[in-house]
């Protein structure tokens, strides 16, 4: 369907309030992404009845404010995209009930969208690697509440490979900072102190890496999680019994090891795929992909197996609308919409869709 031209877009799915303007022919003409981190931190992490009350202060006025941005009236919209699930469900009924009410004021349709679709499809939202990337191509998604490695064939066309069973990555990072007293949220905080690691003197596991020619592609960082709350706890013990270590040292070297054995374990999975599935082609997508360890590792695959990646532009690696407004614009064009009563999802599995 040609008519689809300009969309709003609301993401709301956590401690984000996030809104975006997309046009078909133009590409993104706004994006504004308001974090409730400060709101969350001093709780060591979200608190969904807050996420959700400040979700409702904001969006208004951000809605305005982008479109402002972008110059384009809100009469001149065709389509209103929203994130449908999954998240918390306060967060997400905030965001729905806005889409559903302005599109029904100014009798457009809607779009629900996959959170997990959004993160998946930020790549095209770069010019550069929309005119290379096609279908097919494997998928790592890592996030806060997600790991998911995905055979992606084309839109709504998707083999998940393997998930986490317990702990998503990203939550594994936040929880180890959590556990050595580093702010929310943890993941950059890892990142940044695992820069000053020097000695290298702890190894850590590396989950579920067994029997992976048999496909074993499913990921778990409870275990490692654990391991580096034992390992700081033993630390702690000994500088008070007398050692002497440098404790924002051993943090580093925590830090460190935690990150490099979460990594390994990316890239021998995502491998595997790679030579299962025959496809040379990889996204990596979600907040834990803005993790600049993580990518220079992940180059490296290129010269060992010819596998490509490709990851969002910084700024759309954590939760954002323009990737909600971009995979509702796609859905848009194969002539999908959402009914007025479509209900949030707050737990949604990505092979569902269509």
């Amino acid at each position: 369907m040609s008519n689809f031209e300009n969309i709003l877009a609301i993401e709301t799915s956590c401690d984000e309030t996030a809104i975006a303007v997309y046009s078909n022919s133009k590409g993104l003409l706004a994006h504004k992404v308001y974090s409730q981190i400060e709101l969350h931190r001093k709780h060591g992490g979200v608190v969904p009845e807050l996420a959700s009350r400040d979700h409702i202060r904001k969006i208004m006025p951000l809605i305005s404010e982008t479109l402002s941005e972008a110059s384009i009236d809100i009469k001149n919209l065709d389509a209103i995209a929203y994130t449908q699930g999954p998240g918390l469900i306060g967060a997400l009924l905030v965001g729905a009930t806005v889409a559903k009410t302005l599109a029904f004021s100014l009798n457009i349709p809607t779009i629900g969208v996959h959170h997990m679709e959004g993160h998946l499809l930020a790549p095209f939202l770069d010019k550069n690697i929309a005119d290379e990337l096609s279908f097919p191509f494997l998928a790592l998604l890592v996030s806060g509440g997600h790991t998911l490695l995905i055979k992606v064939t084309d839109l709504g066309k998707y083999e998940v490979l393997g998930q986490s069973i317990d702990d998503a990555a990203g939550e594994a990072f936040d929880k180890t900072a959590k556990i050595m007293g580093l702010p929310y949220p943890g993941g950059p905080q890892i990142e940044k102190i695992a820069q000053l690691a020097t000695l290298k003197k702890y190894e850590f596991p590396r989950p579920l890496m067994k029997n992976l020619k048999q496909n074993n592609l499913n990921f778990s960082f409870s275990g490692l999680k654990t391991f580096a709350l034992n390992t700081f706890e033993k630390i702690k013990l000994a500088i008070e019994n007398g050692d002497n270590l440098n404790l924002e040292q051993e943090k580093a070297e925590v830090a460190d090891a935690f990150q490099v054995a979460v990594t390994d374990v990316f890239i021998k999975k995502c491998k595997q795929a790679a030579i299962s599935t025959g496809i040379n082609k990889l996204v990596i997508a979600g907040g834990v992909s803005a993790n600049k360890y993580i990518r220079t590792k992940f180059d490296d695959l290129y010269n060992d197996i010819n596998l490509k990646t490709y990851y969002p532009k910084f700024e759309f690696c954590t939760d954002n609308a323009a990737m909600i407004a971009y995979a509702g614009m796609q859905r848009l064009l194969k002539g999908q919409t959402s009914p007025f009563n479509a209900s949030v999802k707050p737990k949604w599995p990505l092979e569902d869709l269509t």
